[in-house]
């Protein structure tokens, strides 16, 4: 899940222009809107926990959405580096590898101080405008990358973003929440709860479609959030489905039995 580059949004304009027309049916209780800018503020009106790119929103209009007891999370890439962001240039030379299905971004190696220095960075200038939580992207790198240097490096991260003293929800990264928290002896105390999207909704990225999950991920992804739920973590899910889609009640449904927050959105853009 990331904010989308200039080009890529034109191009899966082009292919998803008919799903976001509609927009699924919310109760309003969680939204994730990395796409939105502050401009469009009030799309995000109403909702009772929220997501947004901070980083692109001043700590005036951050009160604003706080102004109803509406906490605001903030996206942060940990894993990841899309060449459109502020510092680009400064990471360059912690990049791994291309990220498949979305151009202009690379993984990097989380080990590299220089990287744990730019996420620091940012956290800290995040933190001062005043949100609420943190919303952490691309621990998955920990699953392309297993080696005990990127673990590390995403706990030096976690330890970093521990003074402030903020919820941190890890978005996907389920190899690295097993081991840090779900299979540690000592669990990661700075993970307070996960995101997880596509348990039942997937990306066609190659024919530009949503698309339902296959039931081995789903089964797994369900069962990783049934281990997530009885760690004691909160639990968030993210969908991508249009208002036609069948799958919607099944998602509110599985989500009002479980007790978990959701947000279904039609475009994957998330705006």
């Amino acid at each position: 899940m990331k904010r989308i580059s200039l080009s890529l949004l034109i191009a899966l304009l082009l292919c998803l222009t008919c799903v976001a027309c509609s927009k699924p049916a919310s109760d309003h209780s969680y939204g994730v809107f990395l796409g939105v800018n502050p401009e469009e503020i009030d799309k995000i009106a109403g909702y009772q926990t929220v997501v947004i790119d901070a980083q692109y929103f001043t700590q005036e209009e951050i009160a604003q959405l706080q102004q109803n007891g509406t906490p605001v999370y903030t996206y942060l890439n940990i894993g990841s580096i899309e060449t459109f962001r502020d510092g680009y240039e400064s990471v360059q030379d912690c990049i791994l590898s291309p990220y498949d299905n979305w151009p202009d971004e690379y993984w990097v190696d989380v080990s590299r101080q220089e990287w744990q220095t730019f996420v620091s960075d940012e956290a800290k200038s995040l933190a001062e405008k005043g949100v609420d939580g943190f919303f952490l992207d691309n621990a998955d790198v920990y699953y392309l990358y297993p080696t005990s240097a990127i673990y590390d490096g995403l706990n030096a991260i976690l330890q970093a973003l521990a003074q402030y003293e903020k919820p941190v929800l890890i978005n996907g990264g389920d190899v690295f929440v097993a081991k840090a928290v779900l299979d540690a002896d000592i669990p990661n105390p700075v993970i307070t709860g996960v995101n997880q999207e596509c348990v039942f909704t997937n990306i066609d990225f190659d024919r530009g479609k949503l698309i339902r999950q296959n039931t081995e991920n789903s089964e797994y992804y369900q069962a990783y959030l049934t281990r997530c739920k009885s760690a004691g973590l909160d639990v968030y899910l993210t969908e991508y489905a249009n208002s036609s889609s069948a799958l919607i009640r099944t998602i509110e449904d599985y989500c009002r039995e479980e007790g978990f927050q959701y947000h279904i959105s039609p475009s994957i853009n998330l705006d």
